[in-house]
């Protein structure tokens, strides 16, 4: 068990269920709401299970590459294919339930949550492999912003303003990008094809610049001056890697990511959450 926590990669939690939480500050129509069984049960979901289905997936069909990523050993755990069995197992085990409990309990976003399903797997798995056709990998990486989108359409009936998803896509596929600096050499050696591979360090840069400032002209009508402040703090983060002569330089950086993110998705809860329901 204490494998399959490391698997599903704790520090990228809040990666799924912070989203969620936005989207339940967004969608609800008072504080209850945020405390209905549902909202805890598929928040539950968001937290460990999905995250090791995401994180799993992407480690079973990764091997070839991962064996030959520092990082992996490293920094996270190379996941050996005597094991795949068994995560398959375990993702199956921790999935499942939840996905029948949306059947029952909140049908309407069923369709969503398959969206999450489908591109959460066929990023790794093939016969898609998302995450070997560069740009086409950061695009599948909008699999962070549906659980936010599963909880408003749960609690409303409806699906978020097509705004709030064009910036929130933009913001995800930077994400992505960032992450794969680190990760070009050994992709390169696997003969991997990745956004980063393709436009090298100071190029995957450019392109992470431009997606944040996209993301935030595209979020103003919504959150107005938290959107130019949050760009700011990612603009900063992208200078200070540029700054950098080597991908070492930008793992330096990356490994404060998830701060970051935890930072940014804290204060865009509660500016939502107070904007929605005070």
């Amino acid at each position: 068990m204490t494998n399959i926590v490391r698997i599903s990669r704790p520090r990228f939690w809040l990666y799924l269920f912070g989203p969620y939480l936005v989207g339940l500050a967004a969608g609800a129509s008072s504080r209850s709401d945020l405390l209905r069984f549902d909202s805890i049960l598929f928040g539950l979901y968001f937290f460990l299970p999905a995250n090791l289905l995401v994180y799993g997936v992407n480690d079973i069909f990764d091997f070839e590459t991962d064996r030959l990523n520092p990082k992996k050993v490293e920094y996270e755990m190379l996941v050996q294919p005597e094991t795949h069995r068994a995560l398959w197992i375990w993702i199956a085990v921790l999935n499942l339930p939840f996905i029948a409990a949306v059947i029952i309990l909140a049908g309407g976003s069923l369709p969503t949550l398959a969206a999450f399903l489908l591109v959460a797997i066929f990023y790794s798995a093939p016969p898609v492999r998302a995450k070997q056709i560069p740009f086409l990998d950061s695009l599948f990486n909008i699999l962070y912003i549906l659980p936010g989108v599963f909880a408003f359409q749960m609690l409303t009936g409806n699906l978020p303003p097509l705004g709030v998803i064009v910036a929130a896509a933009f913001w995800t596929a930077a994400m992505h990008a960032y992450s794969a600096i680190p990760d070009i050499e050994a992709d390169r050696a696997a003969s991997v094809a990745t956004i980063a591979t393709l436009l090298g360090k100071t190029g995957t840069l450019t392109f992470c610049l431009g997606a944040f400032v996209a993301a935030a002209i595209f979020a103003h009508p919504y959150l107005g001056f938290v959107a130019t402040v949050l760009c700011l703090v990612y603009v900063s983060m992208i200078a200070v890697s540029i700054a950098g002569e080597k991908n070492d330089h930008v793992f330096a950086v990356y490994k404060y990511f998830p701060l970051i993110n935890a930072g940014a998705g804290l204060a865009l809860f509660w500016f939502v959450a107070i904007s929605n329901l005070l």
